[in-house]
């Protein structure tokens, strides 16, 4: 048996051909718009997602903001921790009458947050930035509720705890200040 040999393939340089190149991303649906303006560079980012990044500059203070809660949250939870009976005193002025576990699981989970805190300082990742923020807006509420309550039901409002509570106000419009920047989309120019 003889065997045909096949003429030589002609090969197409898409490559080099801009317009096949075009048709054949419109055909695969990438490198154009979608519907939310995201421009895909290919089909496993346009399944996968993209990673949101800052569209254009971080908000001014963000950094800063983040390394000063971070700061605080781990002074705060190791005081906790180290010194459960003296934290209390301080903004109760009243001694620890229970154990002091529920002072030091505080602890604990302050220590929890700050670990979130530091691992956010380093992100680049919008997502994960608005995350942390909501978080500690939420444990600024709750401590501010819980606090508020505490003092309700003792029946005293001493000077550290007004303070503790103010605090936690101004922390909070800051942090959700810093939650709406991110969340907002950036102007198209």
């Amino acid at each position: 048996m003889t065997s045909k040999s096949h003429p030589p393939l002609m090969k197409k340089h898409s490559q080099t051909d801009l317009i096949s190149r075009l048709k054949s991303r419109k055909i695969l649906g990438v490198g154009g718009e979608d519907d939310e303006g995201e421009v895909h560079r290919s089909k496993i980012s346009q399944v996968l997602g993209n990673e949101i990044k800052f569209a254009g500059r971080e908000p001014i203070g963000l950094r800063l903001w983040i390394l000063i809660s971070a700061i605080g949250f781990t002074v705060m939870a190791l005081m906790a921790l180290v010194f459960p009976n003296q934290l209390y005193e301080v903004v109760f002025e009243e001694e620890l009458s229970t154990t002091n576990i529920s002072v030091r699981l505080y602890g604990g989970a302050l220590l929890s947050l700050a670990l979130i805190m530091w691992n956010c300082l380093y992100t680049a990742e919008k997502i994960v930035i608005q995350w942390t923020l909501l978080s500690e807006a939420c444990y600024f509420t709750v401590q501010f509720l819980v606090t508020s309550i505490t003092l309700i039901e003792i029946g005293i409002l001493p000077n550290a705890a007004v303070l503790l509570l103010l605090s936690r106000v101004l922390f909070l419009v800051v942090t959700m200040a810093y939650y709406y920047h991110l969340g907002r989309k950036p102007k198209k120019i």
